[in-house]
């Protein structure tokens, strides 16, 4: 198989779950390190690792295929609080605001909260409809080395700077929107392009 199938807590309860997208190329420590460390702050009963078929802004070159992807997901994740899913490749849904229109559908009672790290809160303002999704659900940030200034006063955090919470107040943003917290927590300087230089003996 290329991809789990469609998680099937959710459908009928009311569960607080995060979302973790991403190529997972590869999946690593640091993935599973946002994961636990999301989980904790949010109160969320479980993480889902979106598994990306394609990410429309990134390149394709140096793209493992998705079923490696996959596996590599799955590995990093325990199958009950972190669930690793290729829900995107199953729905053919490229753009995160059709995914979750799909996953509000789909799981009606879920109480959904997207994650993120700094780095995503600054290219937030070039993904497909990016205002439609912050109305959609709201989401967390968490810090990644060398991005947080650039982030914090970017154009996605000034726009959205009347739904800011403090982060005290992380465990209230599962199910509503808009509404987002830039969580402190210790740093995970992982990265998958580090990683993958290194797998490859190159400097990234």
């Amino acid at each position: 198989m290329t991809h789990d199938p469609v998680p099937r807590f959710g459908d009928r309860r009311r569960m607080r779950i995060g979302l973790l997208g991403g190529s997972f190329n590869p999946a690593h420590a640091g993935h599973r390190h946002v994961a636990d460390l999301a989980r904790a702050r949010l109160r969320l009963d479980q993480v889902w690792l979106l598994v990306s078929p394609g990410n429309p802004l990134k390149p394709q070159a140096g793209m493992a295929p998705f079923a490696m992807r996959m596996a590599g997901a799955r590995g990093i994740a325990d199958g009950r609080r972190i669930v690793a899913t290729g829900i995107e490749a199953v729905w053919h849904t490229r753009f995160t605001v059709d995914t979750v229109q799909r996953l509000k559908l789909h799981f009606p009672n879920g109480r959904f909260v997207w994650i993120m790290g700094a780095d995503i809160l600054e290219q937030l303002p070039r993904w497909r409809r990016w205002m439609r999704i912050v109305r959609m659900l709201s989401f967390a940030v968490l810090p990644r080395p060398t991005y947080n200034h650039r982030a914090l006063a970017g154009q996605a955090a000034h726009r959205l700077r009347f739904a800011r919470r403090p982060a005290r107040e992380a465990p209230l943003l599962p199910g509503t929107a808009p509404g987002w917290v830039f969580l402190p927590a210790p740093q995970n300087d992982l990265s998958a392009t580090a990683l993958r230089a290194a797998i490859e003996g190159r400097v990234p």
